[in-house]
């Protein structure tokens, strides 16, 4: 209404409002990685229009089973096995061609098809070259001779980091780049080789080749790349169910993990809105994947790992081998400050426990509620300074086993009840109710609990 010498009348103008009952389902891990994101994000694209990927590059590693046929995904979405879905590699991915390639022509020797009318890839995701892998082995290199304490970060040397490194220093190359002007992207190829060499001299790099081999993927890329912030949200105008694919993991976020030892990324919440042009009120259900156990790869504070026979037991049970780089999981027991504090920066409304079969044969489970200093003080929340986990105590509630196999279980009452008991004892320790309990690989040993 509007007034007019003190008499109201009816405005002409057309309210807008906008509708947000559409909103994106995002997938995240909860811990540092590996705890089975990929088969959720395939068991939920089933039902799924697009799924995206927001944040990493091929450093990142999901394991999908279909069958008898177990794929293995490194930049392309999880969701690319499912025919009906379009699969988005958005602005917040970098990627390396070459490796992209070899990926999907590995993924089509085991039955992968069609990929080409269900991939698309945005026009503002940069471009990891091979001389960013060669500076990520020398960086590693250097820190091993750090007197500081740091050490190796233990990086898969897949080139994350120094790609990211030229992103936020603006001399990056995008997918835009390299489909423009193909003198200017030469040129800026080349001036962008000089750069590295000139802080690496070490680094040997064929120049004339690299730009041979881009002249051929300009032309392979080019019914790939489009402006995926605009189709992303065409899909959600035209109530296309939309799924987001986080990769690596909360712990593992440069902000809010386990830093340094974290990735180049933002693999949280934020990752997601900024990694393909989401505005947060666009976000909807986020489910954290969480492993019945802890693992993780490379170095860095792991407050309930189990360097002794049951260590050994879980990581040969649950064969805790990185996807990425085949190396060998450190193990431990669940940490619920940890998901404590993934669950404050993400905001989870229910969780994917995975794995739950790889407890079957431990007659007592343990479960690390709170730390305490040397002095005995309790640490309320996850420390920044990583100095500080090195001299902990973790304060540990102890649970019965149940010693029964649950690998053929397939509704939760089905469940020992101490299986149960544990599952609920997670639920009251994080505040987050488990949603779907993984009894093994396939996408029937997936538990629906609600």
């Amino acid at each position: 209404m509007a007034n007019l010498n003190g008499v109201l009348v009816a405005s002409s103008r057309k309210r807008l409002r906008h509708d947000l009952t559409n909103k994106v389902t995002v997938v995240l891990g909860a811990q540092w990685g590996d705890e089975g994101k990929g088969k959720v994000v395939d068991m939920l694209a089933l039902s799924s229009d697009v799924v995206c990927r927001c944040q990493g590059g091929n450093n990142a590693g999901h394991t999908v089973v279909v069958g008898d046929v177990e794929y293995d995904f490194h930049i392309l979405p999880s969701g690319i096995i499912n025919s009906s879905a379009v699969s988005v590699i958005g602005n917040g991915v970098i990627v390396h061609l070459g490796q992209m390639f070899e990926e999907i022509k590995k993924n089509e020797a085991k039955g992968l098809k069609d990929w080409q009318k269900r991939l698309i890839i945005s026009d503002r995701s940069h471009i990891v070259f091979d001389f960013h892998q060669s500076v990520d082995g020398l960086q590693e290199q250097e820190r091993s001779k750090d007197n500081s304490g740091t050490s190796t970060l233990g990086t898969t040397k897949k080139g994350i980091g120094p790609c990211y490194s030229s992103k936020a220093g603006r001399h990056g190359l995008r997918m835009a780049d390299l489909l423009g002007d193909f003198s200017v992207f030469e040129q800026r190829l080349r001036n962008l080789v000089d750069s590295h060499k000139r802080m690496f001299p070490e680094l040997k790099v064929d120049v004339e080749e690299e730009v041979g081999k881009y002249k051929v993927y300009a032309d392979r890329m080019r019914p790939l790349v489009t402006n995926t912030v605009a189709y992303i949200h065409k899909c959600l105008q035209d109530s296309k169910k939309v799924l987001v694919e986080g990769a690596n993991a909360a712990m593992l976020d440069i902000d809010f993990g386990t830093y340094p030892y974290v990735t180049s990324s933002n693999c949280s919440i934020g990752g997601v809105c900024t990694g393909l042009g989401i505005p947060p009120q666009y976000i909807g259900e986020v489910y954290g994947v969480v492993k019945a156990y802890t693992t993780r790869v490379g170095v860095g504070a792991f407050p309930t790992e189990l360097k002794d026979d049951i260590g050994s037991l879980l990581q040969t049970r649950g064969a805790e081998f990185g996807v990425t780089t085949g190396r060998t999981r450190r193990c431990g027991w669940l940490d619920v400050v940890l998901l404590r504090h993934t669950n404050m920066v993400n905001g989870y409304t229910a969780i994917a426990l995975t794995k739950l079969d790889i407890l079957d044969v431990l007659k007592e489970i343990k479960i690390g509620i709170s730390y305490s200093r040397r002095s005995g003080e309790r640490i309320e929340h996850f420390p920044a300074d990583m100095g500080e986990l090195e001299d902990i105590t973790v304060e540990y509630i102890t649970l019965p086993g149940w010693l029964q196999d649950t690998a053929q279980c397939r509704t939760f009452e089905e469940l020992p009840q101490n299986a149960r008991s544990y599952i609920e004892k997670i639920e009251e320790l994080v505040g987050v109710p488990v949603k779907w309990i993984g009894v093994g690989k396939s996408r029937a040993s997936m538990i629906t609990v609600f």
